[in-house]
């Protein structure tokens, strides 16, 4: 699959999945890269008709795109009598495909639901690799990205803004609260919501008797982990992954072949997978999916904002405050992490707060097991190092595989019944310390966009 994706014009890339629908990882990743060495000159002919004229050659777009929608509506659409109601009707959505392929595929599932049909965000509906409406066609850079979107809600009276990134496989939220101001939601919010409501239809089908096998959840980790409270009060199976969807589709089959029901996977990239309809995100499902939730809610009167803050009352607060900075030299990204290493002795204390548990994925060291061996796959190549607090704060520093960032996650893990506004407060104080002692920003060479 080639792709755009979410980043700037200039840049591409391409996916490649295993005969298990997922993405490959390592050693297929390997063998496919050594092929490509060994490939490198050009054909000195080829031909296109005969190519596709070969009994070896099938085109199965049409009955993937049929059945990919029929299983869609089997394992995901619960409420279709009211998803066609007048009360649903009442509820307009809005849509944007930011200038990618996502418009015809996310109107065809609403359709699959019975869902009312929403209002497109026109000037970015058909695809254009040019992406002449934004300079990042990523939907999760904010209201910036969103502009002609909240446009076009505000003049059809819509409360609810859905939009896909140009290949469709990420979702991004927005809702206009009582105030009349929109708000946008996190991927680690969008995660949280999403999850609870496939644990629920679970719950729904198992005591129906259509469900007998254990629900298992995944979400990579640097990614909230309010949904491991969920399961931890819930009593389902709740695993981290590394970052990309390639590991926690490949994990999902592992998990299906132990006898486990993944319901759901996420990352804090706007990235959600429900069901077992694929092995990677989905941002066409997950349009259809939330909608269908967001109907639901608003039959009972709640918004997905109040509910969200629901979920937070029960299972407790999770406040995260994730950002980057900006290393264009490689050397004094590896002088950072090197000293965040201490040769062995890593930091144990960043802002008066004390650590209890390091991980560094980079040198696959865990002090939280026995063996101090960590139980995630690690990666020479890249940088990666977890900290988990005493206070039950997590804070991960990372290097970006594609950009030249840092990137760094905070979560502050609240408890049930806490005001949300402390958990807040203290992610806000953490994550201050985080850049200031641990990326050092007097390092000439780091940029530290505003949060």
């Amino acid at each position: 699959m080639v792709t755009a994706s979410h980043n700037p014009r200039r840049d591409n890339g391409y996916k490649v999945y295993w005969g298990n629908g997922a993405q490959i990882i390592s050693p297929h990743d390997k063998g496919i890269a050594a092929h490509i060495e060994h490939n490198l000159e050009p054909w000195a002919s080829y031909d296109d008709e005969l190519a596709l004229s070969s009994p070896l050659c099938h085109d199965l777009t049409d009955d993937l795109i049929e059945r990919y929608f029929s299983d869609m509506v089997k394992t995901l659409c619960h409420h279709p009598e009211h998803n066609r109601s007048e009360q649903a009707a009442e509820m307009m959505v809005t849509y944007s495909a930011m200038h990618g392929v996502g418009g015809a595929y996310t109107r065809r599932a609403f359709e699959a639901f019975g869902l009312p049909a929403y209002a497109a965000t026109e000037a970015q509906q058909e695809p254009d690799p040019m992406f002449p409406t934004v300079a990042f066609p990523n939907p999760e850079e904010g209201k910036g990205a969103l502009a002609l979107a909240i446009e076009t809600a505000e003049a059809h009276g819509s409360r609810l803004i859905l939009a896909n990134d140009p290949d469709a496989d990420r979702l991004a939220v927005a809702e206009k609260n009582s105030e009349g101001e929109w708000r946008m939601f996190t991927g680690n919010e969008l995660g949280t919501l999403l999850g609870h409501w496939q644990w629920r239809k679970y719950e729904t089908r198992k005591a129906s008797g259509v469900s007998a096998l254990p629900a298992a959840m995944l979400a990579s980790t640097v990614s909230s982990k309010q949904l491991r409270a969920v399961a931890e009060a819930e009593g389902f199976l709740f695993e981290e992954t590394l970052t990309g969807f390639k590991w926690m589709g490949n994990r999902t089959q592992e998990l299906r072949d132990a006898g486990y029901e993944v319901i759901f996977s996420f990352e804090e990239a706007i990235g959600f997978c429900n069901g077992d309809l694929v092995k990677d995100k989905d941002g066409v499902a997950a349009s259809a999916v939330f909608t269908e939730m967001a109907l639901q809610l608003a039959k009972d009167g709640v918004t997905v904002g109040e509910h969200l803050e629901a979920l937070g009352q029960k299972y407790g607060h999770f406040v995260t405050d994730n950002h980057y900075a900006i290393c264009h030299d490689p050397a004094i990204t590896d002088r950072i992490f090197s000293r965040l290493r201490g040769d062995g002795e890593y930091l144990k204390q960043c802002g008066g707060y004390q650590v209890k548990h390091i991980r560094d994925l980079t040198t696959g060291f865990d002090s939280s097991q026995a063996d101090n061996a960590a139980t995630l796959p690690s990666d020479p190549s890249s940088h990666m190092i977890t900290y988990t607090f005493e206070n039950g704060a997590v804070a991960t520093l990372r290097t970006s595989g594609t950009e030249p960032k840092i990137k760094y996650y905070v979560e502050v893990a609240g408890t049930p019944g806490q005001s949300k506004e402390d958990a807040r407060e203290l992610a806000r104080q953490m994550r201050a310390s985080f850049v200031t002692e641990f990326l050092q920003p007097e390092e000439n060479a780091l940029e530290l966009p505003a949060a």
